[in-house]
């Protein structure tokens, strides 16, 4: 087995493996019967918390098809600890390639109760990722927002999304059985919320990073209508689906470097798959790509291009992006100065600009900025905001609901401070202590929490995140600043918005 998938901690420390590590049953605790199965949870700081709950049958024997819901069991189940993560390259604990599980956190396992649904999709790229992560507890977002908060694992990668359709007939889903898990994990809040006292009609997504690029894309999937009432995407877009060709290149690509046919990598042990990741991707180069397809059946056509898709124009959404995020992903540059920087812009650009000329443009348009300010400023506005810019402008464009945020927090424990990359994870879920949050636990961090919970929360409940937050509409494009003062701007970032506009936007999965 590959140390990929060897048992590791998710955390190292006594503290931290403690806070992980969940509650055991005990008489008292409660016990929710659901057209699903029964299920046994624990009782955590006044929160109804079940961990492990099935929604999807051992994929092991169906691997690159989609599966079905498991068959209800009259026997109570003990939902009391997380079950094992998906099979992947990071180093995130203990995975098992029967992953299909959520976890659910409850003011009240209440029927009747019909609180708001908030439901999760971790990042990762569709490559990684876990919700077995302390940054997406939910105990405090279901008590504080008065909400029922679900989160999801599901098929990456490989297992995920390896497009065979067009090599072997007998894998026509194979691109999107990611996707189709989350669909299946959406049916089950539809058929079982309510008796964990939740309201199936508000039921709300969030995600970040590639959570986010998840929701687009399930946004333009005719199977996900209905099944979702409100969506919101922190740092994470999908404009375009991997073409079927491309994605074609993809497969074989990877299967050379496996040295297997589609009906070996059926069968083969999962940790030959994760060790084949390694391939190079054709189109972009680096390691192969992995996401959503378009299929024809699963997915007809791109989420965000040529237009917002129509199916999820009438879904009300938020957008949201970290005004530095690539501080979380490039290291500190020892050396860096005027001479090199533009070589050190250039393989992050996810548009067609000359790194030179953008150089130039931001030196002259802000001239006290250091090369590494630039650095950030230039990677971020050029590699990971594109897609958010498209996406809310094609929702304004065809008048469908749009709210936009940028976070300006600058971590008080990140050297070089900054608002980087996945920062907004626990702000929102005010998981502000758990090991891996950059937000501090200040007076400053827990009110600019607060405001972010409410205002996500106010889209689950009532389908917009307040009155005091604009729609984003053209041209005044209302934006959201999350700051330790938080304010609206329109177009707040217009000039770097207008310089990348300029060239192409090379989208990832392409």
């Amino acid at each position: 087995m590959t140390p990929s998938i060897a048992r590791r901690d998710l955390i190292a420390g006594a503290a931290a493996l403690a806070m992980i590590r969940p509650a055991r049953a005990a008489a008292g605790d409660p016990v929710v019967t659901a057209p699903g199965g029964r299920w046994q949870g624990t009782t955590e700081a006044g929160v109804h918390v079940f961990r492990g709950i099935r929604y999807g049958i051992d994929p092991t024997t169906q691997r690159f098809q989609p599966v079905g819901a498991p068959t209800p069991v009259r026997d109570v189940q003990r939902a009391t600890a997380f079950a094992l993560s998906c099979p992947q390259r990071a180093n995130i604990g203990d995975q098992r390639e029967d992953c299909l599980f959520l976890n659910v956190w409850t003011p009240d396992a209440r029927v009747g109760a019909k609180r708001p649904v908030m439901v999760y999709f971790h990042g990762g790229a569709y490559m990684n990722g876990t919700v077995v992560d302390p940054l997406v507890y939910g105990h405090r977002l279901a008590a504080d927002g008065d909400v029922v908060v679900v989160t999801v694992n599901h098929r990456l990668n490989v297992l995920g999304y390896l497009y065979l359709a067009r090599l072997d007939p007998r894998f026509p889903d194979s691109g999107n059985v990611g996707q189709r898990d989350q669909l299946l994990a959406l049916a089950w809040v539809r058929d079982n919320i309510a008796n964990f006292g939740g309201d199936p009609g508000r039921v709300m997504l969030f995600g970040q990073s590639g959570g986010g690029a998840k929701i687009a894309t399930l946004m333009a999937m005719p199977a996900a209508k209905g099944l979702f009432h409100a969506a919101a995407t922190m740092s994470g877009q999908q404009v375009t689906a991997s073409g079927p060709l491309n994605a074609t290149r993809r497969a074989e690509a990877f299967l050379a470097r496996l040295k297997a046919t589609p009906a070996d990598a059926a069968t083969l042990p999962v940790a030959r798959l994760i060790d084949a990741l390694s391939a190079e991707d054709p189109i972009l180069g680096g390691g192969v790509y992995m996401g959503p397809v378009l299929d024809m059946r699963s997915l007809e056509r791109h989420p965000f291009w040529p237009d917002a898709h129509s199916l999820g124009r009438a879904i009300p959404l938020i957008l949201g992006n970290t005004r530095e995020e690539t501080r979380a992903f490039i290291a500190p540059q020892a050396g860096l100065d005027w001479s090199n920087l533009a070589a050190r812009i250039a393989p992050q650009l996810r548009v067609d600009a000359p790194p030179d000329w953008v150089v130039a443009q931001y030196r002259g348009h802000f001239p006290t900025m250091t090369p590494t300010d630039i650095l950030y400023r230039a990677t971020t506005a050029g590699r990971s905001w594109p897609g958010q810019v498209i996406e809310a402008e094609a929702r304004a464009a065809a008048g469908a609901p749009a709210w936009v945020y940028q976070l300006d927090y600058s971590s008080p424990l990140r050297p070089g401070g900054g608002a980087a990359h996945t920062d907004d994870i626990p702000l929102v879920f005010g998981t502000l202590d758990a090991p891996g949050s950059m937000s501090g636990t200040g007076p400053a961090a827990r009110a600019l929490s607060q405001r972010m919970m409410a205002a996500f929360v106010s889209l689950a409940r009532h389908g917009h995140p307040g009155r005091d937050w604009p729609r984003h509409a053209l041209p005044g494009r209302a934006t959201m600043v999350f700051d330790t003062t938080s304010r609206v701007v329109d177009d707040p970032r217009r000039w770097e918005r207008e310089l990348f506009a300029r060239f192409p936007y090379i989208q990832p999965g392409t």
